[in-house]
């Protein structure tokens, strides 16, 4: 008996370690700059974001003060190539904060209280970091790597499992003098599972998203605007579902590239320089219940006869008031279109330069139309009561009600639930 109570006090002592060792903490950081560590407590917080970072082990949250953050940004040499045509291709970047190895809740006091100025081209760096979140925080003031293949960006994954949410990402606008490229909103990489949710990604150097090399993204309620490159871009093997987002003010709106897939649904994709949506390579691309309006060339472009997917209850609306740059000034524009990308169920109206090019005109084909369809305003793209669109919708796709779909952003599966101003 005495030996099953030793066993039995031996047992316990064990599991009671191995609970306190997997208790998650709380760490608490300010922007005080008063020369003390600080100890991580509410009371006695850290003084260093990054330190702060570094002691937090696995399921850890890090909460962040209101203030302005500065990182001290490092030099980060990496072997793989996001981006480049041959992926085992060294890159010289810069890091500014890291999360590495481990998976942490990161929470800010919110978008306008909390500012983390990364000073480097990978801006907040997410790194075999699996379970993360990040939000209630603004990230700013990144700055341009020299080596045109580092992938630069406020927030960018490897290897790692990040929630991004309710994040302001902004003025990230630093450009090598002579460059084209420059920073990005958020960037997907290898193996990286990323869902970027109800956030801002407004006034960048570079694309709003982008993914590269295995990444999987889910990007929904976001508004994304004013920048360079895409507004969201899928390429290589990476994947995507691309729901309810406003997405204007780039020189691309939505594409898919090389071999990626994507389900791009209830988006309003506008004033964008050259075409709206695009699919291209031997991509896979579902594209429903968009709104395209208004776009510098083209609304909706096939690039590739290899290229698969469907088209359907998009409206498709005055688009081309620039010159031609990257496609034609029409609605639809397809190259070599085949029976590969069904087309069918969209309104096609009133583009500069025609509604269809180097294709069939499919109007009143595949149901297909071309008519005004009477929003309430060019901000929400609410119908009209008599718009001629509610419940002229593909079949296929039904509204939240079980109801003919309506085309549109307020139609299908994945409607619109909320208005993005």
């Amino acid at each position: 008996m005495k030996y099953f109570r030793i066993s039995l006090l031996i047992l316990f002592c064990q599991l009671t370690a191995v609970c306190l060792a997997q208790t998650p903490r709380t760490w608490y950081v300010n922007s005080t700059q008063d020369k003390t560590v600080g100890e991580g407590t509410k009371e006695v917080p850290f003084r260093d974001l990054q330190h702060a970072l570094n002691q937090a082990e696995d399921g850890d949250t890090v909460f962040i003060f209101p203030g302005t953050y500065e990182a001290r940004a490092e030099e980060y040499v990496e072997e793989l190539c996001g981006n480049c045509e041959v992926h085992k291709t060294e890159a010289v970047a810069s890091k500014g904060f890291l999360i590495q190895g481990k998976g942490l809740s990161i929470i800010g006091s919110g978008e306008d209280k909390t500012i983390l100025v990364t000073n480097a081209g990978y801006g907040v760096l997410f790194e075999n970091s699996r379970g993360s979140l990040i939000t209630r925080l603004k990230i700013t003031g990144g700055k341009r790597d020299k080596d045109g293949n580092a992938t630069d960006a406020a927030i960018v994954t490897k290897y790692s499992t990040v929630t991004i949410k309710d994040l302001e990402i902004r003025d990230n606008t630093h450009m090598i003098e002579g460059g084209v490229v420059g920073i990005g909103g958020v960037f997907g990489r290898e193996n990286s599972e990323i869902f970027i949710l109800n956030s801002r990604i407004e006034n960048n150097g570079w694309d709003g998203v982008a993914l590269y090399r295995g990444a999987s993204a889910y990007i929904a309620d976001n508004i994304i605007s004013t920048g360079r490159g895409a507004g969201i871009g899928i390429t290589w093997d990476a994947t995507a579902q691309v729901y309810r987002n406003r997405i204007s003010g780039y020189w691309k709106g939505i594409g898919t590239f090389e071999n990626s897939r994507a389900v791009v649904r209830n988006n309003m994709v506008l004033d964008n320089l050259g075409w709206g949506i695009i699919a291209t390579g031997t991509s896979y691309m579902d594209v429903s219940n968009n709104v395209i309006y208004h776009n510098g060339n083209c609304g909706f472009a096939v690039w590739s006869a290899e290229c698969k997917g469907v088209c359907t209850n998009n409206i498709i609306v005055e688009n081309g008031w620039r010159k031609e740059w990257v496609c034609p000034c029409v609605g639809v524009w397809a190259t070599d279109i085949n029976q590969n990308f069904y087309i069918g169920y969209n309104d096609v109206w009133n583009n500069v330069a025609g509604n269809y090019k180097d294709m069939p005109d499919l109007t009143e084909q595949n149901s297909n139309l071309s008519v005004d369809p009477l929003f309430v305003d060019q901000q929400s793209f609410h119908l009209k009561p008599n718009s001629p669109l509610i419940d002229k919708g593909n079949p296929l796709l039904t509204d939240p009600d079980g109801t003919p779909s309506d085309l549109g952003i307020y139609g299908g599966p994945e409607a619109m639930r909320i208005q993005r101003q």
